[in-house]
């Protein structure tokens, strides 16, 4: 769905969101030194946000500003100082809120997941890649509430058939990740992510290692997939060429905070920001 950003943002105004974080802060306490007492970091503050139902809402900003922290609290795997995050109007966080907390984060492998930036150190090297792709199949296989809990060789079925899709051979499945290239890393932890359906995935900056051609293939294959399962995306990424061929909106960040959101040629043509400005002039 990417790259259409009159209708991604219909969407996110009119349609309930998939996603919403609230406020959410993150600070990082440093410990204490021979010449400074302990002292705590501000990475995110009080940033608010809406993703709807199949868009993709790119995240940008400089090296440091909290994209990839914001990222990880969106995509439950750390938890905020402040805020919360909402996946179809629950809270990831509040624990209070749910009867069995820890049965729905458990539930949470088939909802929300992560691509991360290094395809080597993503994958777990002892590990199969047909393991590692099952890992979140067999994490959701483990909810209580589940009505029907595939047989293992259903599950070897689903990692081949996901395989295929993102452009491997099934036989892959019995190979390390040692034996793949960066390209095709990225494609098995693009696998992993996809092969529970999930309705929400964070992308932290899934192809800045890789070199352009096969960047291409991978950006190429998100959205094929996108326009298959309707997943929305949080696109995080320094490289702005990229998030505008990926987005329907586009958020900046800088220094932790929000700091104007709008469609993706919106901000691309007509920045409301001095600071987006510097950054598309820096970026061309």
């Amino acid at each position: 769905m990417g790259n259409n950003a009159s209708c991604g943002n219909a969407a996110a105004s009119i349609v309930e969101p998939l996603v919403e974080l609230r406020k959410l802060s993150k600070h990082f306490v440093r410990a204490p030194s021979l010449t400074a007492g302990e002292r705590s970091l501000p990475a995110v503050r009080g940033v608010s946000l809406r993703i709807a139902p199949g868009e993709t809402l790119g995240l940008v900003g400089e090296s440091g500003c909290g994209k990839s922290t914001l990222g990880r609290m969106a995509a439950g795997l750390l938890e905020p100082s402040g805020g919360d995050v909402f996946i179809n109007g629950l809270p990831l966080w509040d624990k209070k809120a749910h009867k069995d907390y820890r049965a729905f984060r458990r539930s949470l492998a088939g909802v929300v997941q992560m691509i991360f930036q290094d395809p080597y150190s993503s994958l777990d090297p002892r590990m199969s890649i047909g393991d590692s792709i099952a890992e979140p199949l067999l994490c959701a296989r483990r909810c209580p509430d589940r009505e029907r809990k595939e047989t293992g060789g259903e599950i070897r079925g689903r990692v081949r058939t996901m395989l295929r899709k993102v452009g491997l051979e099934a036989d892959a499945a019995a190979r390390r990740p040692h034996e793949f290239s960066g390209g095709q890393r990225q494609r098995i932890a693009v696998a992993r992510a996809l092969i529970t359906g999930p309705a929400f995935v964070v992308c932290d900056e899934p192809t800045s290692s890789l070199d352009a051609s096969v960047q291409s293939q991978v950006l190429n294959l998100l959205q094929d997939l996108q326009d298959e399962f309707g997943v929305s995306y949080l696109f995080i990424s320094h490289d702005l060429a990229v998030v505008r061929h990926m987005s329907d909106r586009i958020a900046v960040m800088r220094k932790g905070r929000l700091v104007e959101e709008g469609d993706a040629d919106r901000i691309f043509f007509h920045p409301a920001e001095d600071y987006t400005r510097l950054l598309l002039e820096a970026s061309t």
